[in-house]
């Protein structure tokens, strides 16, 4: 169906390993530099899963976007609630 939510991949958490130079080859600035970059990549990164995780449970937008699915089920229910009381009355 064209609207079915597909997954997709977050960019800001996805992306490539660089390659750690040798122990001892990096100076205290290059470190602390690096844990800065690493902070503001990981801050995007929750900020983007929050967005994502955001969308995913909008339960309203959910039953908006699955009105079809969500009336069949409900058919579905209630002939199988209707069917079980009819037996038990016999």
């Amino acid at each position: 169906m064209a609207d079915e939510i597909v997954p997709r991949p977050l960019a800001d958490v996805e992306r490539p390993q660089r390659p750690r130079p040798a122990t001892g080859a990096r100076t205290a600035h290059e470190i602390r530099s690096d844990i800065v970059r690493e902070r503001e990549e990981l801050g995007k990164s929750v900020e983007a899963l929050r967005g994502r995780v955001g969308e995913l449970t909008d339960w309203r937008r959910q039953v908006r976007e699955h009105k079809r699915e969500l009336a069949i089920g409900a058919a579905v229910v209630g002939f199988a609630v209707g069917g079980i009381l009819a037996l038990r009355r016999r």
